[in-house]
């Protein structure tokens, strides 16, 4: 119940019982901001600045910055998680002074109070976007979607760079002299592949003519067209002109031709294909929209400030003014296509952003779901559940041999295509999000099956089947369980950090310098569960793996393959737990 609710709620008492207090009328109740004041600063400073004052924070997190309020304007999702854990006693850490509930009581409704304070009306501040390198899979297939050929230029680039875990990410996309070069080779090796397969040539090339004024009046359109695909949006004639400017002094016949004589000056050479005249011009004019900075970056600029749609100033770095703009449709159907297809827009998309239309919301949920039904949405699984869930790490795990005798590479690829069909039909079916939790139903061809106990499966074939009452949702999947176990055993730690940071969005701060890791072998010291609890016993790794512990021992029964087991060795296993706010299990299902 938040604040407001109480507040309204007392309101509604008092004008009930009117007649009983009209002689003296109630107090005022303090705003959000005052209620912070009285409640909540004081209490941080009481038990929070300690570990999280100004200086050399924990977590780097200082909440010593905020004295007078939240400013939740800025820092929703900050307090969202500060009231997550004063509700369930994660903070402050179990050996340190502990607040009375009356006092937590308090400073929870203060918290609660600043969050419903939150104005969605108010500033719109999505700061400065970051101009964003396509990565080496968007490269790859941008150019089979913008000539027609799947051949992979972008196989030998150096690799891209992860950032948060994903390679999409424009702060960490950068343009080293080596990746500069790569592009500049793989424009030329594009344009002759195209250049020497009819089909992809006359779609880059539909128009053609025979004079030279037709010629270059086709080539002229022919450029445009092109480019316009290429940059994802329109272009300007300014940006068509100096397109041609360079192909007339790369060919010799511009301005300079006088001084050079005609002919002279560098001149491509492309090989291969059925030469007219004409072809060579628009090679090099291919060649340089595929190397321009509008082909190889996603580029929103920013708004003029000049412009009446510039909304309102956002802050900027150093004190600097962003103004801040909508996206147009233009955008918004490159950020759609980028997402969901890893690609450029198709034709459809490029028709209704210059319709104006894409950004309606009933257009832009029917193509939404037009293009998740594309085979292209492959990419989807690849690139964003490939990252997300990690599922590319599997391929370089390898359990002991001597241990897991029954793991080969067939059960390997088995394990990840699972997953892989099973988020593929969480996006097709637009299951709820809780379904990669709870799915009673997964995909298995004979291998898989014969390692989860699942009978009557046969063949390579997958297809999809109910769960065993013990397996539910991707938590259980052998892909996951691998992923999040050490060679030799499985690992509690590695399964709830899992958790912690791809599904709840909670990611754990390091260990302390100097704590040691769990001996592996060492039974003498107990089971695995005896041995983590006394690690736990030290108060600097309590209050990370009291949350770690609980939901990767949950997951005990699966071994580090993922196969059901009732006993790690000589000991049976205990999957029972808490989690926040006291509330037991047993088991992953």
């Amino acid at each position: 119940m938040t604040y407001q609710t109480i507040a309204a709620a007392l309101g509604m008492v008092l004008c009930g019982t009117s007649h009983v207090v009209a002689q003296s009328p109630p107090a005022p109740i303090p705003d959000a901001d005052s209620l912070f004041v009285q409640q909540v600063a004081p209490f941080l400073a009481k038990h929070c600045y300690s570990c999280h004052g100004n200086e050399d924070p924990e977590a780097d997190l200082s909440l010593e910055r905020f004295r007078e309020s939240a400013d939740v304007q800025h820092e929703y999702a900050l307090w969202q998680r500060v009231l997550r854990m004063l509700e369930e006693r994660e903070m402050p850490p179990a050996d340190q002074p502990q607040p009375e509930e009356e006092e937590l009581h308090a400073v929870g409704l203060a918290v609660q109070a600043q969050l419903a304070s939150f104005d969605c009306s108010g500033d719109q501040r999505p700061g400065r976007v970051t101009i964003r390198r396509l990565n080496r899979a968007e490269y790859n297939n941008t150019i089979r979607d913008l000539v027609g050929i799947d051949f992979q230029p972008a196989a030998d680039f150096p690799s891209d760079d992860v950032g948060h875990g994903f390679d999409n990410i424009a702060d960490v996309l950068s343009m080293s002299p080596i990746l500069l070069e790569k592009y500049l080779a793989a424009a030329e090796t594009v344009v002759e592949q195209a250049f020497q397969n009819p089909e992809a040539w006359a779609k880059i090339e539909p128009l053609t003519a025979e004079s030279r004024e037709e010629r270059r009046e086709a080539l002229t359109k022919n450029i445009r067209e092109f480019a316009q695909r290429a940059f994802r949006r329109p272009v300007s004639d300014d940006e068509v002109e100096r397109v041609l400017v360079l192909v007339d002094k790369a060919r010799g016949a511009g301005p300079e031709r006088g001084r050079r004589g005609r002919g002279e000056g560098p001149r491509r050479e492309f090989g291969g294909g059925q030469r007219r005249p004409g072809n060579e011009a628009l090679q090099l004019a291919c060649t340089a929209i595929l190397t321009s900075p509008h082909f190889l970056f996603r580029i929103e600029h920013d708004a003029d400030p000049s412009v009446e749609n510039a909304l309102q100033a956002d802050s900027g770095t150093a004190g600097e003014i962003v103004p801040v703009r909508p996206l147009n449709d233009y955008e918004i159907a490159t950020r759609l296509s980028y997402f969901l297809w890893s690609s450029m827009p198709d034709d459809e998309l490029f028709e209704l952003a210059a319709q104006g239309t894409l950004r309606q919301a009933p257009t832009l949920h029917a193509q939404v779901d037009r293009m998740l039904a594309d085979p292209k949405s492959r990419a989807l699984v690849d690139n964003f559940a490939g990252q997300w869930l990690q599922l590319r790490d599997v391929n370089h795990l390898s359990p002991d041999p001597q241990r897991f005798p029954t793991f080969d590479e067939e059960l390997r690829a088995a394990m990840l295509r699972e997953t892989e069909l099973f988020f593929e039909a969480m996006i097709r079916e637009d299951r709820s999000v809780l379904d990669f939790l709870s799915a009673d139903f997964t995909y298995v061809n004979e291998r898989l099956a014969r390692h989860y106990g699942i009978a009557d499966v046969l063949g390579a074939e997958f297809r999809r089947v109910a769960l065993p009452a013990q397996r539910r949702g991707v938590l259980t999947h052998a892909s996951i369980l691998l992923l999040t176990s050490n060679p030799t055993r499985t690992s509690p730690v590695k399964r709830g950090k899992w958790i912690l940071d791809n599904f709840l969005g909670e990611s754990p701060p390091p260990p302390p310098p100097g704590i040691e890791e769990l001996d592996d072998d060492d039974e003498t010291l107990g089971s695995l569960r005896e041995r983590m609890e006394q690690h736990r016993a030290n108060p600097s790794c309590a209050v990370c793996h009291r949350q770690m512990d609980a939901l990767g021992l949950g997951l005990e029964n699966f071994d580090a393959i993922g196969a059901w087991r009732e006993a790690d060795g000589r000991f049976a296993i205990d999957p029972s737990g808490a989690l926040p706010g006291n509330q037991q299990f047993s088991g992953a299902a």
